[in-house]
């Protein structure tokens, strides 16, 4: 049941990035494109999605726990630090130099443009390359441990 569960939350998060736009490269830098061209409608996109977070939060948090896990796992760190800012600043420059973020290009893979895939094989690079550095940066008695794989 967690499986086909997980299948179709997947599949209803795909449909939504190809109906919205998402997925195109060029509306989403049109979007970015406030001197030029630009393309006001995935602020509507982007309100959805925070509308649909918000409600969700207040429905689903009240729970004891998820259906399929023992417990939520939510950040605990309130903390807003270099990591934090220079992660959201690479994934905003990547964002506006490929008009993909992660979220929008995992779905428009199965296009086969290979764009898509050049844009992913970074991705999975920065990820990785990211996680050796925090590995290297964060001592082993750190109150907060490093991602899980």
């Amino acid at each position: 049941m967690k499986l086909l569960t997980t299948y179709l939350i997947g599949l209803l998060f795909g449909l939504g990035i190809v109906i919205s736009g998402m997925g195109n490269p060029a509306k989403v830098l049109n979007f970015f494109d406030l001197a030029g061209a630009w393309d006001p409608s995935l602020i509507l996109v982007m309100g959805g999605a925070l509308s649909v977070t918000y409600l969700g939060y207040r429905l689903v948090l009240p729970r004891p726990a998820p259906l399929f896990a023992a417990k939520f796992a939510l950040p605990t760190s309130r903390v807003i630090d270099g990591k934090l800012l220079g992660g959201s600043a690479v994934f905003g420059i990547g964002w506006g130099m490929t008009g993909f973020c992660p979220g929008g290009a995992l779905p428009v893979l199965g296009t086969g443009v290979a764009d898509v895939f050049l844009f992913c094989a970074a991705m999975v690079a920065g990820l990785l390359i990211g996680k050796a550095g925090l590995a290297a940066t964060t001592r082993p008695d750190a109150t907060q441990a490093p991602f899980k794989t």
